[in-house]
């Protein structure tokens, strides 16, 4: 079972975490991740390039001279492919690129791309990045002292604003959940923090499920883990 310092934004020892060995000790399946890198990158096509055929360029139908007699190539209409300014033949039309990708494959992948960045070293658990003001330079702050200097992906709650507020500015740092995380940013951010919080919900969004149907995984503590939540709560449960 993999086991990770706990540190807090100080870069301070504040303890440690045993990981699942179901999620993060998966083994390495280089065409599951690579399979699931162009079933994510297929559905973030927009599809939208199009090109012109002779019947939407615009020109006249007619013949523009006779058949015969001119000396000159015949010609049926303007918009022709064959002359300059006509219609396209088989161009680029509009179309939908996404596919679907059976659930368990895209989960396997997750877990066999999470376990080679917990091997490589590259994955952080953070106690809790709570920050007093959404500030970016309080953010690149923390990210200095932690040591993270590359690419960083930070897997954390929606509902810590100041966060998402103070990193949104920075192109290096990206702020998800756990149901946020996808194969493609897991693969092109060089590190990888996690809160306390967001290595349990993956644990349980990626975990086995218990065969006794629907019983609740426990926490450390023995208590039951709360359910992750998939968006951040509404502004009238905060007001309230």
């Amino acid at each position: 079972m993999p086991t990770v310092k706990v540190r807090n934004i100080k870069n301070e020892e504040v303890g440690e975490i045993q990981l699942s060995d179901a999620v993060f000790d998966a083994p390495l399946n280089e065409g599951l991740i690579h399979a699931a890198v162009r079933n994510f990158m297929a559905n973030a096509r927009q599809g939208t390039s199009a090109t012109k055929t002779r019947g939407d360029v615009s020109g006249a139908g007619r013949k523009l001279w006779k058949q015969k007699g001119t000396g000159r190539a015949r010609i049926a209409s303007l918009r022709s492919p064959l002359w300059k300014g006509g219609g396209n033949v088989h161009g680029p039309q509009p179309r939908d690129w996404s596919y679907s990708m059976p659930k368990k494959m895209r989960q396997g992948a997750l877990r066999s791309a999470l376990s080679e960045r917990v091997r490589e070293g590259s994955v952080f658990v953070v106690d809790s990045w709570s920050l007093d003001k959404p500030k970016t330079k309080d953010f690149v702050t923390s990210l200095e002292k932690l040591g993270l200097a590359g690419k960083t992906l930070i897997v954390d709650s929606l509902d810590n604003d100041n966060l998402l507020l103070s990193s949104r500015n920075l192109r290096r740092a990206k702020v998800v959940n756990s149901f946020g995380l996808n194969i493609y940013d897991l693969l092109y951010h060089e590190r990888l923090v996690l809160s306390r919080t967001a290595a349990q919900e993956l644990d349980q969004l990626l975990g086995p499920r218990s065969a006794e149907g629907g019983q609740e995984p426990e926490s450390s503590e023995g208590e039951a883990t709360p359910k992750p939540k998939r968006t951040r709560k509404p502004k009238q449960e905060e007001a309230a």
